[in-house]
């Protein structure tokens, strides 16, 4: 089962303005304090393997870097690695600070470059219909000069002299243990194995240069407000031939005044009046798609819903389009003309046990209450 993954410093007992040479001592300290083969108790081990795994990040400049500002995956997924742990293989780290290592560290090969994210705004019509979008993207691309070789065209790479090429050095120390050989990542190539004489004069050797590039973006039509589009390849270019990473599109909708999303359906209220609802009308509904003709039935109750076909938000993966529900809404009028009292009041004594305002016998309603012969 996954867990939650502890903050680094808390983890190590820094801040986060420790030094370089704070790191170090909280390091062999709780290193010294968990090596299995002299902390026997139970979660020992684990507490062993998470030190390390804290230290890999914040004691290496650049993933300390990405991981104050990204967190534990934007440390390029160098501080990740420790799944099938067996045995204690691949702690170089912890055996070059403190114990004399006994652990085998490889040259370092090609690494993913790092994924990065955007976010898109969109207009309610725009996540129904769909659009094309330019989005400007800042990232590490492989360097236009050397092509990320690192070296100025023309000239090559050679072999480490310090390690010999293979990236790392060893030597034997006496410990409290006994006798181990330290095998450390090599101080002058940093693990390359490589010597490079003639640094590319555009990216300084580093093999990467920062690049604003514009993409077309097409979003499809149906996509909701949270919806994230991973375009493979557009990420930061990789290191030491490694592949590009990805950039993830995040899309948020804006809500709209008369339409509300559920699912592939859009829904909207629609008001018409007592005399439209009790004897029937086509009125006249504007919908995304423009206006659309709608038959209301004579006697229709407030909050009947009807439904016009295909005028809702097309399927994200094809296969058409949902519908436009329509909720009528019966208005009543809250000030009336004359006239239209008196149509009311004649309407009024035609229902059953219909009657008059009790109090105007004299006025309006009593004239016209006599004129119908009521009593």
């Amino acid at each position: 089962m996954a867990t939650t993954k502890r903050d680094y410093y808390e983890v190590l007992g820094i801040e986060k303005n420790a030094t370089d040479e704070d790191v170090k001592k909280a390091f062999r300290k709780l290193a010294f304090q968990y090596h299995p083969d002299r902390n026997k108790d139970p979660g020992a081990e684990a507490r062993f393997k998470e030190v390390n795994q804290a230290y890999e990040v914040i004691s290496d400049p650049e993933k300390r870097a990405n991981y104050d500002r990204f967190g534990p995956d934007g440390a390029n997924g160098n501080a990740q690695g420790f799944e099938g742990f067996q045995g204690f293989e691949g702690f170089g780290d912890i055996f070059d600070a403190f114990f004399g290592g006994s652990g085998v560290r490889t040259r370092q090969g090609p690494q993913q470059g790092r994924d990065l994210r955007v976010q898109v705004d969109l207009s309610f019509e725009e996540a129904v219909f769909g659009v094309t979008r330019p989005i400007q993207v800042q990232r590490l691309e492989r360097c236009s000069r050397c092509k990320g070789a690192r070296t100025e065209p023309g000239t090559e790479v050679g072999k480490c002299t310090s390690c010999n090429g293979a990236g790392e050095v060893r030597r034997v120390q006496q410990s409290v243990f006994g006798q181990f050989v330290n095998v450390a990542t090599c101080p002058t190539c940093q693990g390359d194995g490589q010597r490079i004489d003639s640094p590319c004069t555009q990216c300084r050797g580093v093999g990467r240069e920062r690049q604003t590039r514009t993409l077309e973006v097409k979003i499809p039509g149906g996509v909701e407000d949270g919806t994230q589009i991973r375009l493979t390849g557009e990420g930061e270019g990789g290191t030491r031939g490694g592949p590009t990473g990805s950039l993830y599109v995040l899309l948020q909708v804006a809500a709209h005044p008369v339409f509300e999303r559920e699912g592939n359906d859009l829904f909207r209220e629609f008001d018409v009046n007592i005399a439209q609802a009790a004897l029937g009308a086509r009125v006249t509904v504007k919908t995304l798609d423009g206006e659309e003709a709608l038959d209301v039935p004579a006697g229709t109750q407030t909050g009947k819903e009807f439904r016009v076909k295909g005028k809702g938000v097309p399927h994200l993966r094809g296969g058409g389009r949902g519908d436009l529900r329509v909720s009528i809404n019966v208005t009543v009028p809250e000030k009336l003309s004359d006239e239209q009292k008196r149509l009311f009041s004649q309407l009024a004594i035609t229902f059953d046990g219909g009657s008059l305002p009790p109090d105007d016998d004299k006025g309006l309603f009593g004239k016209i209450k006599g004129k119908l012969g009521g009593g």
